[in-house]
């Protein structure tokens, strides 16, 4: 048995809680513990950053599942603007995981961090457009390109895009509820494609054993496990919380984990 695995499933059940009550498929808070636990389970520190995002979109697959499934059956997953946006997510998470395999651990560290503090900015600050209306089903080309960017920037800093997506169909006209129930399926996709890059893209001398690739299989397969317990109550209690709530919420959780990377 791995002297410490019990951890994960701890972390797992903080990342099922956020994956259905803000739809970010929990990414950003595995980054900051990951980070921190990695070490003491052998993983050498100047991998532990890239060994923390791998771990955390390959659990995000099953993590952002159970969160869609829960929202799905509350009505709040805008399937075709999934659609549209699911050819970029695939290209976008490949590339961004190709990219972030060959970055040094303090950049794809300060990358984290400083992404966490400018969308707090953005969704503590930034104007919500309101021309369209809470049942806006937003279409087009131009979901398939924004997909792009945010398969790639969610691979770089290890998130299921939902700090991208939600403020994105908010912005488009979405109710916040359902903006986040559509980027919990995002985070599916994003998860798989970024997941499998991070898996075949890692140098062979820079794997740490019970890994494929980059990602961890303790930390994956114990975050997972309690992940899908906790995500179906993380999506009753979105659905209890006010829109505005909801974004300042996020706004917060975005700057402690920022600062704990920047602390690090």
């Amino acid at each position: 048995m791995i002297e410490g695995a019990w951890m994960f499933p701890l972390v797992g059940a903080l990342a099922g809680l956020l994956a259905g009550l803000l739809g970010i498929g929990g990414g950003l808070a595995l980054i900051a513990v990951l980070v921190w636990m990695l070490p003491a389970h052998g993983i050498a520190p100047d991998t532990a950053m890239h060994v923390a995002l791998a771990s955390s979109m390959a659990s995000i697959v099953v993590t952002t599942a159970a969160s869609t499934w829960a929202h799905h059956r509350r009505g709040s997953v805008l399937w075709p603007t999934v659609a549209w946006m699911l050819p970029g997510l695939l290209v976008g998470g490949w590339l961004g995981s190709r990219f972030a395999v060959r970055l040094d651990e303090a950049i794809l560290r300060g990358c984290v961090a400083g992404y966490c503090l400018l969308s707090a900015l953005q969704l503590g600050f930034g104007r919500q457009r309101t021309g369209l209306g809470a049942d806006a089903v937003p279409r087009g080309p131009g979901l398939s390109a924004a997909g792009v960017g945010i398969g790639a920037v969610s691979s770089v800093v290890g998130i299921g895009g939902g700090s991208m997506t939600v403020p994105l169909l908010i912005w488009r006209g979405v109710a916040p509820v359902r903006a986040v129930g559509t980027s919990a399926a995002v985070g599916i996709f994003v998860g798989l494609s970024a997941a499998s890059g991070f898996a075949l893209h890692a140098p062979p001398d820079a794997v740490p054993p019970y890994s494929i690739g980059y990602v961890y299989l303790p930390a994956t397969i114990g975050v997972a496990a309690a992940a899908v317990l906790t995500a179906p109550l993380g999506t009753r209690l979105a659905h209890a919380i006010s829109g505005v709530a909801l974004r300042r919420g996020f706004a917060v959780f975005m700057v402690l984990v920022g600062g704990s990377l920047l602390l690090r």
